[in-house]
């Protein structure tokens, strides 16, 4: 019987002459004589089937849709290990200065032979504590708004500690149990029973056997007993399967491993965390980025990587990236003024939400525009970004534009007047 597979295919055994690629069978009359030459003229135009190492040709690295950090800076990874002569924690790859380093990015004191990009804007002091942390007897929860870099940080931490960051279990109202822990392949316990054969570990399970860092996103999300899961993990370090005797019924975490959680701290009060296991994490607050020379460096940084995987390179002209800036700054300081939640819009105003819409503006005037930012599709793709609830947003979004972006493209013009007649085509077609 074929056994499903993970991705939902099933490996069969390889029939004889496996090593070609099936040709197929043609019909009676390819060996009749009476075939006209029109026909044969046609056949011989039918295009060869792939060689099978056509089709089976691995893709490159550049052809991943989305590399983890450990292979997108695998270079730089190799090279600061190689360059590494501080004592490291367990068997963590770098030495906890190293880790700052890759993260933050290099400087002229360093003495370094390559300049390490910085891939986290943030302050320091919170990449050291989170560095730390991961290095002490206590878990690491990373908590802040939606959209402030948190699971960016995460999964940098967890490459250059671990060289792994995908030991991962995204938090939901679904999240069960079992997909912290473990759960069993029922065809294999069916036909053997159960082992650690038919046992299938989870992400933390794994990365708790092989001394690496296990990621917990969106931790609020999962349901309070979900949660509790983690302490005995947290604590003692290991995992207890009753359903198997002996020394297989423990699975002990070995030296690196920990957990790195993120949260959002809008999710108070959905699931909040029990007493016990909150004993168990340092809290590192990821804060707003409220400086505007760094977000632009954000917003920059995190376009141009995302819009690589369509290999094109981005030009954003300042005067486009400072209108984008701007307004941001303007809505979130009416959000702040505002006196009751039907006054704010339902997003949260964040940095990453800054970079989907310059995203998106991007890609519309590549594919369908004159290849080149403008300021009215920034206005409509920001429009159609932060619109969610129709009409309460655009109500909300109409009077911020004809309070402060009106009053903005009467005053500066220039790009604004093309951005500010964007926005109020883009609201039209949603009334």
């Amino acid at each position: 019987m074929a056994r499903p597979t993970a991705s939902g295919s099933r490996h069969l055994l390889p029939l004889p002459g496996a090593g070609k690629l099936p040709v197929p069978c043609q019909p009676s009359q390819a060996v009749n004589p009476s075939l006209t030459d029109r026909t044969l003229m046609a056949k011989k135009t039918i295009p060869a089937a792939p060689a099978k190492s056509e089709v089976a040709k691995p893709a490159a690295d550049g052809e991943i849709l989305r590399q983890p950090a450990e292979v997108k800076y695998a270079d730089e990874l190799a090279y600061l290990a190689a360059a590494d002569t501080a004592p490291r924690p367990f068997t963590w790859r770098l030495s906890p200065r190293l880790v700052r380093l890759f993260i933050l990015g290099s400087r002229p004191g360093d003495k370094l032979e390559r300049e390490i990009r910085q891939k986290f804007y943030g302050d320091p002091s919170v990449v050291e504590r989170a560095i730390v942390t991961l290095a002490s007897d206590r878990g690491l929860l990373l908590i802040g708004d939606p959209g402030t870099g948190k699971s960016w940080l995460a999964e940098l931490l967890a490459a250059a500690v671990s060289d792994n960051s995908t030991h991962v279990v995204q938090g939901t109202a679904g999240t069960t149990e079992d997909q912290i822990k473990y759960s069993w392949n029922v065809a294999m316990v069916i036909a053997a029973g159960q082992s650690r054969e038919s046992m299938i570990p989870s992400p933390i399970m794994t990365a708790m056997r092989k001394g690496e860092m296990g990621r917990f996103e969106e931790l609020t999300r999962c349901t309070s007993d979900v949660q509790d899961a983690l302490i005995s993990i947290l604590s003692e370090k290991y995992i207890s399967i009753p359903e198997l005797s002996g020394g297989a019924g423990i699975v002990f975490a070995r030296p690196g491993f920990n957990v790195i959680a993120t949260a959002n701290s809008r999710d108070r009060g959905v699931n909040d965390l029990s007493t016990a296991l909150k004993r168990r994490f340092n809290f590192v607050q990821i804060p707003i980025v409220t400086n505007k020379k760094t977000e632009k460096e954000i917003v920059l940084f995190r376009t141009r990587e995302l819009l690589a995987r369509n290999r094109f390179e981005v030009d954003v002209p300042p005067a486009l990236l400072d209108i984008l800036l701007q307004t941001f700054a303007d809505m979130r300081e009416a959000s702040a003024g505002a006196s009751s939640e039907d006054q704010k819009l339902e997003s949260s105003l964040s940095t990453a939400e800054q970079i989907g819409v310059l995203e998106d503006a991007v890609l519309h005037g590549h594919f369908f525009g004159e290849r080149q930012l403008e300021a009215y599709t920034l206005a409509r793709s920001l429009v159609g970004t932060l619109v969610r609830r129709i009409p309460e947003d655009v109500s909300v979004l109409n009077k911020f534009w004809h309070a402060v972006v009106e009053k903005r493209g009467k005053e500066q013009k220039g790009e604004w007047q093309p951005f500010l007649q964007g926005g109020k085509d883009a609201m039209a077609t949603m009334t």
